[in-house]
């Protein structure tokens, strides 16, 4: 008993004198680790017969109790001491401008929707809205997409579940294009008509460049007099503004879309530079946009006269030129709400890209 009393005194002034951290841990390895001397007094235990035991028994508890409540003290105050001196040492200048953090980025599709909205307003163009969720005639019977056309299917088109239904009870699907908006602009606007539709439509199809849901534009103009001179030129003016080059050159394909006659796919010329495709020049032809002049049933359907009233109209997909003016190459990337992505490819909010300077000519 007289050696656990010396033991403990020994340890515990050693414990108190300690002035660091790892001095408090060195002991407490001394004393109560394998091979320290408090647990080869507890290791004792069970060589000694039941009465040595139950005298020695609760002397050695104690020694181990006092010393690891010691280890514990000290280590709080020399961590207290540690902080106090920390505090006194270091100052803060309240007059210094506050961190303003991790600052979020434009997506890029947002980013390019702003750059059409823009390059469309110097050309005269008004922004149009319209549901996401449309009734069969506008989204297909007005635009002269006959009931067995291929977009009707349920593999290509969402079909909403339920009661509800359009003006002629037809069902109500997720709008497969942004062409409803130029249908419901014109029953609702007296021409001259000029706007750009974008927004969110909805197709079933997945691939790297298809997506459920993706981001397009669409351009409508009625007037009288209008040719498809009118509308190559819109479309090369526009496409010179977007990718910020002269030297755009367009070819111009005969198609066949229901809504429009005559139909012409739009194609761009682009240059091989280092193994990669860029807009401009004319080594090659790549297919940007549907447009043609608007159907005269599509007029007529809306309400209009189409021996007086001409027009063109044309579509893209947003996320597609996106990933051509910025080099991307899977358009599932765009929805994925990958943050590494978004630092990559996104626009600092305070400083993004702008086309402030216009088309440079009057439409």
């Amino acid at each position: 008993m007289h050696d656990i009393d010396t033991l403990r005194s020994s340890l515990i002034a050693r414990i108190d004198a300690a002035d660091t951290p790892d001095a408090v841990e060195a002991l407490r390895v001394e004393a109560l680790g394998k091979q320290g001397a408090v647990t080869a007094l507890l290791k004792s235990l069970g060589a000694m017969s039941a009465d040595e035991r139950q005298t020695a028994g609760p002397a050695i508890h104690s020694l181990r109790e006092s010393v690891t409540a010691a280890i514990g003290a000290r280590k709080a105050a020399l961590d207290r001491a540690l902080l106090d001196a920390r505090l006194a040492a270091e100052t803060l200048d309240m007059t210094l401008p506050v961190d303003a953090g991790t600052p979020g980025s434009v997506h890029p599709v947002s980013q390019v929707m702003d750059e059409l909205a823009e390059i469309f307003a110097d050309m005269g163009f008004a922004v149009a809205t319209g549901p996401e969720i449309e009734d069969d005639w506008h989204n297909f019977t007005a635009l002269n997409i006959p009931e067995t056309h291929p977009a009707r299917a349920m593999h290509d088109t969402f079909y909403c579940d339920g009661p509800s239904t359009g003006d002629d009870g037809a069902r109500m699907v997720l709008r497969t294009h942004t062409s409803p908006v130029q249908i419901r602009t014109m029953m609702t606007q007296k021409p001259p008509i000029r706007i750009i539709a974008p927004g969110r439509v909805y197709r079933s199809d997945s691939d790297a460049t298809h997506t459920p849901m993706f981001h397009q534009i669409e351009g409508l103009v009625i007037d009288k007099g209008i040719t498809l001179g009118h509308l190559k030129w819109t479309l090369e003016t526009f496409l010179k503004a977007f990718f910020e080059r002269d030297d755009i050159v367009l070819r111009l394909r005969s198609s066949y879309f229901p809504f429009t006659e005559p139909s012409v796919e739009v194609d761009v010329g682009y240059s091989m530079v280092k193994g990669k495709r860029v807009i401009g020049g004319a080594e090659g032809w790549m297919e940007v946009l549907g447009s043609g002049m608007v159907h005269r049933k599509v007029i007529a359907n809306c309400g209009l006269d189409p021996d007086e009233w001409q027009g063109f109209a044309f579509g893209t997909g947003v996320d597609r030129l996106a990933m051509l003016k910025y080099g991307m190459d899977d358009l599932r990337a765009f929805f994925d709400g990958d943050l590494r992505w978004l630092r990559h490819y996104g626009f600092a909010a305070l400083d993004v890209p702008t086309l402030s300077g216009g088309v440079g000519v009057a439409a």
